[in-house]
């Protein structure tokens, strides 16, 4: 109580007396400082119970003060006095001796708010008071005091000072952003490099790895803390310049990068919100631009070990077996904004907790990443495919029990959605696939054990599996990574060699135009029974066919693309149709989402520079044996029960066929879209496969009784216009059925708006729709 008497007192005099010139008002409250360590006998007071707190903001204010009124850049009497003076060397063996108790609390709090209210560099370059080599020489030895205060940090768990200890580094860090050449001072072994490029080369500070930590001290001897001060002290009565030889060196340490190791200390802190500081603050020193920082974060620190040991942690903290359905819907995280209320996670359902805090840690790993250097985001991510998805992850997906598949299949497919950065998607993706390019071939689509099990899961006898894998792949097609679609099917294209091997001038051609050997749908076996009048005309399918100036082939080659959207049209024979019967479920409606994703996957792929035109006969190895790939294989093979398949399957299996269409990829687009190329033997394509299934469906629908009410029940149950009654057979078959429908009015849609953007400039494909 005395003493905050004292210090209420002390301010009304200090406001009730003259002003003084700030030098001499700033010594006066340094003094002040030192003469309380001479003068008091009771050291186990605490430091609030001081005057030291109010004169250390002073000294602040002070500062503060001098530089609002001085030139940027350049720096005051009472700056140099601070460097020259060894105050902030003192403040240091003060805080670390924690002398009086409190002491390093606010020793930790003066350094934070000295950087942060001071707006000039750490070295000025400037300076009209004193020699320039002397400043810098004072600077360099005050930024030594500041490396030795950043190891006091983080040592201690749970200490007292944690909250002034992440504040003074997250400040730090700042400062560092805003001057990332600093960087380099804060690597161990890198001082002398510093020092020669700022001063020229001179070599002015030499470190002896032998020389005592000048700031050693401890609580337990506080006449060694009178000592230190009373010398401080007689410094402060005579403000003589200090010279080159009296620069302290520093205690050699073993951690390269000790910024990084404090921060690293402090993310294992039982308090959350210093945890999430303690990231806030390794996310600006990752994002340093210094070559040599990046290295040192890589090499000489645990961050990557802390990135992966934790993500695992809290993946095997997991559920062994969770709702994919929870999986997929929990709701979006952001690290460091997750809110605890496990009373409410738990009602949810269980594993919630555990669920956010995975994908929490998860989405700072990718932002960290994302971040990063680029050398250092590519090392880091490596370390998470390594020792993460590889240690942790694949034993789980390659693993027998379909309960643990299931869960194992839906957290990927969660990461992968989650996944932004380029770095981590990149090796994410060479996890799942591998790194091959080459074409791939039957024998070698075991090479990478990951990639084919994930394939042959797509038709797997658990149907929530296919699902989710479909689903899986579904999301990867969508990621703006190139090696995804050259692993999964360019790479089987590049040859064209699912085309027969002839050249086209040596083709004969019939009167309208179509090669003889190419599949004529009026004169197919399994189109025999539709008359004319079954077919939809070019004016039938909302007018939307080009003009008659682009109805024509057009010299590269290109198939008229109004053939080749009523090719896809007239695929399901009329008595298998029901949409027209149902509003609001024609060809129109799949333009619009067919432009809008078009122009979507082009705004992706545009920087990948893929040829607009198919590569020529000429250039193309024909001879070779085609194989479609591994993946498109399954993808095909399931189509062609689409008939005998559950409905959700088709569903996922359409849908992951429809994104592949809609890739501008000329090789690609030709496969899946052109039902008019001269298939080699033995090779099949999306068109051909998609005949094959409607040849089955007109043998099967004779067998069915009352086939058409059927199937227009079943689509308006579908759609909720009906309500559920009585069962119907066959509903398996009249599902299919449907989605086949739906499906070619989706292939006819994607063909005509990737037509219309390939022979045209505007923006709109449906502008010139009647």
């Amino acid at each position: 109580m005395f003493s905050k008497f004292t210090s209420i007192l002390q301010h009304a005099v200090e406001a009730l007396a003259p002003s003084l010139p700030l030098q001499e008002d700033f010594v006066y409250h340094w003094k002040a400082i030192t003469h309380y360590y001479i003068e008091t006998s009771d050291d186990k007071a605490p430091v609030t119970d001081t005057n030291i707190p109010s004169h250390l903001e002073q000294m602040l204010d002070i500062l503060t003060q001098e530089e609002r009124e001085r030139e940027s850049g350049e720096t005051g009497p009472c700056m140099e006095y601070l460097l020259h003076h060894k105050i902030l060397e003192t403040l240091y063996t003060l805080g670390k001796a924690d002398c009086p108790p409190g002491m390093k609390q606010q020793v930790l709090s003066f350094y934070t708010k000295l950087l942060g209210r001071i707006r000039q560099p750490l070295l000025p370059h400037i300076n009209v008071h004193r020699p320039v080599q002397v400043i810098r020489i004072t600077v360099l030895n005050s930024l030594r005091t500041l490396k030795k205060l950043i190891r006091l940090c983080g040592e201690v768990l749970a200490a007292p000072t944690e909250n002034e200890e992440i504040q003074f580094l997250c400040t730090v860090c700042a400062k560092l952003k805003q001057d990332p050449y600093l960087i380099s001072f804060f690597l161990e072994n890198k001082t002398k490099k510093l020092e020669a490029a700022k001063d020229g080369g001179a070599g002015l500070v030499k470190e002896d790895p032998c020389s005592p930590d000048t700031g050693q001290i401890q609580n337990q001897n506080p006449s060694l803390v009178t000592s230190t001060l009373e010398a401080a002290s007689c410094q402060a009565t005579s403000p003589g310049e200090a010279s080159p030889s009296s620069v302290h060196s520093t205690q050699p340490n073993n951690d390269n990068y000790n910024l990084v190791s404090s921060l690293l200390n402090l993310t294992k802190s039982p308090d959350g919100r210093i945890v999430v500081k303690a990231c806030e603050g390794l996310m600006l020193i990752v994002s340093l631009p210094e070559p040599a920082a990046a290295k040192s974060l890589t090499e000489n620190t645990k961050l990557s070990q802390l990135l992966t040991d934790r993500l695992a942690q809290f993946y095997r903290a997991l559920p062994q077996s969770m709702d994919p359905l929870d999986i997929e819907t929990v709701e979006s995280v952001n690290w460091g904004l997750d809110v605890y209320n496990l009373k409410e996670d738990a009602a949810a359902f269980a594993g919630k907790r555990a669920l956010i805090s995975f994908l929490s840690w998860l989405d700072y790993c990718d932002q960290l990443i994302k971040e990063a250097q680029k050398t250092a985001a590519a090392v880091l991510a490596r370390a998470v495919r390594e020792r993460f998805f590889v240690a942790v992850m694949e034993p789980q997906l390659m693993q027998t029990s379909e309960v643990g598949i299931l869960t194992s299949t839906a957290l990927l497919n969660r990461i992968i959605r989650q996944v932004t950065s380029e770095a981590l998607l990149q090796e994410t993706v060479y996890f799942l696939l591998g790194e091959e390019t080459g074409p791939e071939t039957l024998a070698g689509i075991t090479q990478h054990p990951l990639r084919h099990r994930l394939i042959e899961h797509c038709d797997h006898l658990s149907d929530e599996i296919s699902i989710m894998t479909l689903r899986l792949f579904e999301h990867l097609l969508q990621k703006p990574c190139q090696h995804i679609l050259q692993n999964l099917v360019l790479r089987c294209l590049e040859e064209r060699n699912y085309m027969e091997n002839k050249q086209p001038e040596e083709r004969e051609h019939l009167e309208n135009g179509q090669p003889h050997d190419a599949v004529d749908l009026e004169e197919d076996p399994l189109f025999s029974d539709l008359s004319p009048d079954n077919r939809i005309s070019s004016p039938d399918w909302l007018s939307c066919s080009p003009s008659p100036s682009t109805e024509h082939a057009k010299p590269d080659g290109k198939t008229e693309v109004h053939k080749i959207v009523n090719s896809f049209l007239c695929l399901v024979p009329d008595e298998a149709k029901s949409s027209y019967q149902v509003e609001g479920t024609g060809y129109d409606t799949y333009l619009r989402d067919a432009h809008r994703q078009f122009r979507d996957y082009c705004g992706v792929c545009q920087r990948w520079n893929w040829r607009s035109s198919p590569k020529s006969f000429e250039k193309c190895n024909l001879d070779s044996p085609f194989f479609e790939g591994h993946f498109l294989k399954v993808l095909f093979d399931r189509m062609g029960r689409i008939l005998d398949q559950p409905y959700d399957v088709n569903l996922q299996v359409t849908s992951v066929l429809s994104k592949l269409s809609l890739l501008p990829h000329a090789h690609l687009h030709e496969y899946l879209l052109d039902p008019y190329i001269n298939l080699a033997p033995g090779c099949r394509s999306l068109f051909s496969v998609i005949v094959r299934v409607v040849g089955d469906l007109m043998l099967r629908t004779h067998r069915i009784p009352e086939f058409t009410p059927k199937l227009l029940l079943v689509r308006k149950r579908l759609l909720g216009l009906e309500p559920e009654g009585m069962s119907v057979d066959h509903v398996t078959l009249l599902e299919g059925v449907i989605v086949l429908e739906e499906f070619c009015k989706e292939l006819a849609a994607i063909a005509f708006v990737k037509f219309h953007a390939s022979v045209s400039t505007s923006p709109d494909p449906l502008a010139h729709c009647a």
